[in-house]
């Protein structure tokens, strides 16, 4: 635990990929996973322009830097009416294994229905963190659009449209209810992405994903 919050400390000063721009850079060419890279259980696979999930726990993560003063567009659909995944942010130090960005980064949940949980544990909030403004998420095989914009300390996720996330560094959180809750505690500024791969009956394609730099 002592070293992962060293590491916090150390990592979280800014450190931006990619120049401001008015342009999406799509992180994803629907050809194969050139700069990403996948860790623990299961895997992630390009069908048909589409990266698919395979089995998991696992991450799949962009290898090209940290993201922080942005906004990341993923555009995504589950296979069945409801499927389980979901996209990190501000991950401190480029992950070697699928448990530390659950603790140390942020999991914007895909799942709309979190069958056994509550409502904080819904598509598009921050997973165990957040309570919804609004409930957008689109069920399978549909396609949902999801804006996760890092401003600094503020974290916002737009789906579909609605916003239905708003929280900022400091504010009040519920208290862990399960061991497989994130801890508690500041994330980065800046961190590393990535896409969650849950289970074998879990199966979520994704089409889009691109960044677009803030202007500050």
């Amino acid at each position: 635990m002592q070293r992962w919050l060293v590491l916090l400390t150390v990592l979280a000063l800014p450190t931006v990929a990619y120049a401001q721009t008015d342009e999406w850079k799509q992180l994803f060419d629907g050809k194969d996973l050139t700069g990403w890279k996948h860790v623990g259980p299961g895997s992630m696979t390009v069908e048909d322009g589409l990266i698919r999930t395979h089995g998991g726990m696992g991450l799949l993560y962009w290898t090209g830097g940290k993201l922080g003063d942005c906004v990341i567009r993923v555009v995504y659909k589950m296979r069945d009416h409801n499927d389980n995944s979901g996209v990190f942010i501000r991950i401190p130090i480029e992950p070697r294994e699928e448990w530390m960005p659950v603790h140390y980064g942020y999991e914007v949940q895909i799942d709309n229905e979190a069958a056994g949980e509550d409502e904080y544990h819904i598509t598009g909030m921050l997973y165990s963190l957040t309570k919804p403004l609004a409930r957008s998420g689109k069920p399978g095989p549909e396609w949902n659009t999801m804006e996760i914009t890092l401003d600094g300390l503020r974290t916002v996720v737009v789906l579909n449209g609605v916003k239905v996330t708003d929280y900022t560094e400091g504010q009040p959180v519920p208290e862990r209810k399960f061991n497989f809750e994130p801890q508690r505690g500041p994330r980065p500024n800046d961190g590393y992405i990535g896409l969650q791969n849950h289970s074998d009956s879990d199966v979520v394609f994704f089409k889009e994903v691109a960044v677009k730099m803030l202007k500050k």
